[in-house]
């Protein structure tokens, strides 16, 4: 790598990871002799969008997983907002403004759209054993669930059942489910992954909407090379576990050893 990239591109986040709007120090999961989250310092500030990029079994799902608590990891540090939340069970991270969605729709397959939004809205704002589907709790919470499915653009299906939607709305409404929990931070999983160019067109333009709209912090995982140097404020590369650069997408696309772990031959594209 040149002397001019070395000056660009930084190795590790430059910031604080305790100031944050979400930060990790040396965070690390082990399985058995396998490290699959290795040592990665984060700081991402509030209201930047941060893509995570790398090649398959770079960690970037498990980074998730860690920093949701759906794994526990084996050592490091995790803050959200500058409050250390590395204990702080799954469940409850939400209530602190960190939410998620998956790659493989995490939905109510047999309920409405409608339904599986407001479901969640009633969780967070009445707890877990609120619901009551079939009786008055079916009328609670309902205009703050239509008015999140039209910021996805879903209002128009909201009785189809979540099961008959398309792929690329199903997507939708796994975002729309995550924005039920009025996050400050969200964290997309691959969102684009199996849809067809006017579907991934569609959920790119409602996440850039969620980001600048509504000011959300975000970090995005995303294979689409297109989508990430689009859209990003900056991009971190992980590669076997490990941060490999952290930079503006222009940084990351011409730093050499980026190029040479992950890219390849890609970088004509780029």
């Amino acid at each position: 790598m040149s002397e001019t990239d070395t000056s660009t591109t930084d190795r590790t986040d430059t910031g604080d990871a305790q100031t944050a709007a979400l930060g990790s120090t040396g965070l690390t999961k082990r399985f058995g002799g396998i490290v699959a989250v290795d040592d990665v310092d984060l700081a991402v500030p509030e209201g930047e969008l941060r893509a995570i990029i790398g090649p398959n079994g770079a960690g970037k799902t498990t980074l998730f997983n860690v920093l949701t608590h759906a794994l526990e990891p084996t050592d490091g540090t995790v803050y959200l907002h500058g409050e250390e939340i590395t204990d702080l069970p799954q469940e409850q991270r939400p209530h602190r403004g960190l939410a998620r969605s998956f790659q493989s729709n995490q939905l109510f397959n047999e309920l409405s759209v409608l339904e599986n939004v407001r479901v969640v809205v009633q969780t967070i704002e009445s707890g877990p054993f609120s619901f009551d589907l079939l009786g008055e709790g079916r009328s609670q919470h309902r205009e703050q669930a239509l008015h999140i499915l039209d910021s996805v653009g879903l209002t128009d299906k909201r009785e189809v059942t979540a099961k008959n939607l398309s792929h690329g709305d199903q997507r939708r409404l796994g975002i729309a489910m995550a924005l039920a929990t009025d996050p400050s931070v969200l964290l997309l999983d691959e969102p684009t992954s199996g849809l067809g160019t006017n579907e991934t067109g569609l959920v790119t333009d409602l996440i850039e909407s969620v980001h600048q709209d509504l000011g959300l912090t975000l970090l995005l995982i995303e294979h689409d090379m297109d989508i990430v140097l689009s859209i990003s404020d900056r991009v971190t590369v992980l590669d076997q576990g490990r941060v490999l650069a952290t930079g503006t997408p222009d940084e990351v696309r011409g730093d050499e050893e980026v190029q040479e772990a992950y890219l390849g031959g890609m970088r004509e594209e780029l």
